[in-house]
């Protein structure tokens, strides 16, 4: 008959947990137990995680192409800046909603019935868009679209809630720098598809607008079986009483704060890239730029900061040793975002800019190494905020949380998509447009630094490689534990 001693070890295996048994050799198997039974429960995450990213990354590819085409398409219809923006601002405005309610939902239903639905809204949409007539007055045609795009905006955060909540549910609480890691990948991937789908949308326009749209549809009918037959209902659900909307709002601290430094960082970008940029690279009194050029400086932009978010762990931050970062790591980086709207506006406003008209050597070398190095410093930033949002996440309603999250993302580039709409539309001239964009986005990068200053995530400090900048706040605290402990009373 078996000792007592083993009948004790062979419960404890069975519960997965780690208590005194009175027999080492007992804790150890138990241990080495809830190990094997942790790598289990991560290789069967890895499933939905495959499924998820594939068809997060065939949606990106449509959601880039669409934003290409209606803005394309609007201008050669003689569209302004600030119409353009109004087309635009409900996709924004839907989005920060959807992400509201998205939590929620994804927390009842599952992520599966929100992927799901976030596809098939989004064939809705696209749909939509071939009905674009030309007959229609500039209002019909505007609020026809601003329609048509509300409905890819609560697309695209259904969506997108799939993509980033499923990194947190693979990965175990006590693996911060895979969690970092996987998040830098699928969000730098999902970037850098979107890049290529900026260059699809300018490149099949230039077919024809129908056939554009085709090639859309086709990839979200690829996109939607993965969503629908291969996942589980119950991925993401939490626990009915943590499923209100009223627990959208009630998030701790630092996830409040970080929310509200996301939406200015977000803003800082939208102020200058998704409307005035392509406009003044079109625009005679601008560069000039044919459209296949517009598209692929953007959809460069895009790739190269897809990728840059993706190797931001390995390349910058790991040799660094800011990997995985915290509040310091967010706050340096931030800063050093603000020198190129700066450079640029101020740049643009100079006698070298303003005396030579048309697309110079100077001009375009200028512009494009500061659009491209304020990819790199955003891709960075990004990196750090999308660690810190599920960092910062409580583990039973992470869905929840990360809706709240980028509910503040989509204001963020509301308020940047409108506020240059009436900069670039109103300001004196389209050169003094363009400048006052990045000045303004100088002003949020600014605002959003300074909020991150107030996380409450001091552990590590602050190293640039083996130099300590900021010291631990928790080792010099354990430090003088252990002086006192030794010093006789």
């Amino acid at each position: 008959p078996a000792s007592p001693t083993s009948r004790v070890r062979a419960s404890t295996m069975s519960s997965g947990a780690t208590r005194d048994v009175g027999d080492a050799g007992a804790m150890t198997t138990v241990v080495v137990t809830t190990e094997t039974a942790t790598k289990t429960k991560t290789r069967g995450a890895l499933g939905p995680y495959a499924i998820i990213s594939i068809a997060y990354i065939l949606y990106t590819l449509t959601d880039g192409a669409v934003r290409m085409l209606v803005l394309m398409h609007a201008y050669a219809k003689g569209f302004s800046a600030m119409e353009v923006a109004v087309m635009f601002t409900m996709y924004e405005l839907c989005g920060a909603g959807t992400n509201l309610v998205a939590g929620v939902a994804g927390a009842r239903f599952g992520i599966r019935a929100t992927l799901a639905s976030g596809l098939m809204l989004q064939v809705v949409g696209l749909g939509m868009l071939y009905a674009w007539d030309d007959a229609w007055d500039r209002t019909e045609a505007i609020i026809f679209v601003t329609c048509a795009q509300a409905l890819c905006g609560i697309a695209k955060d259904l969506t997108k809630l799939g993509g980033k909540t499923v990194t947190k549910l693979v990965t175990p609480d006590e693996k911060q720098n895979a969690l970092f890691k996987l998040v830098s990948a699928i969000t730098g991937l999902k970037n850098s598809f979107k890049g290529v789908g900026y260059f699809i949308g300018a490149a099949m326009l230039s077919v024809s607008y129908e056939a554009a749209l085709a090639v859309q549809l086709c990839l979200i009918a690829v996109a939607l079986p993965f969503a629908i037959f291969g996942l589980d209902d119950n991925l993401g659900r939490v626990s009915k009483k943590n499923i209100t909307l009223s627990a959208v709002f009630k998030q701790n601290y630092n996830m409040n704060i970080l929310s509200l430094s996301r939406m200015f960082l977000f803003g800082s970008r939208d102020l200058w890239f998704e409307v005035p940029l392509p406009f003044f690279l079109r625009s005679a009194y601008g560069m000039g730029w044919p459209r296949s050029a517009v598209g692929a400086l953007l959809a460069g932009y895009i790739i190269v900061y897809g990728q840059l978010q993706a190797w931001t762990p390995k390349l910058f931050l790991g040799p660094l040793n800011q990997d995985p970062p915290n509040k310091y790591a967010a706050v340096i980086w931030n800063l050093s975002l603000v020198i190129v709207p700066l450079f640029l506006g101020a740049f643009i406003q100079s006698d070298i800019f303003q005396d030579h008209p048309g697309a110079t050597t100077a001009k375009i070398v200028v512009i494009c190494v500061g659009v491209f190095v304020f990819a790199f410093l955003f891709a960075v930033n990004s990196a750090i905020h999308s660690y810190l949002v599920v960092k910062y996440a409580d583990g039973n309603k992470v869905a929840i949380t990360v809706g709240f999250y980028y509910m503040a993302n989509a204001f963020g580039r509301l308020i940047g998509t409108i506020v240059s709409g009436a900069l670039y539309s109103y300001t004196e001239s389209i050169v003094d447009g363009f400048a006052a964009c990045f000045w303004a986005s100088s002003v949020f990068v600014i605002i959003s630094t300074v909020l991150e200053m107030f996380i409450d995530d001091d552990k590590g400090g602050l190293l640039c490689g083996s130099i300590s900048c900021i010291d631990d706040i928790e080792d010099d605290n354990r430090d003088k534990d252990d002086i006192e402990a030794r010093t006789p009373k």
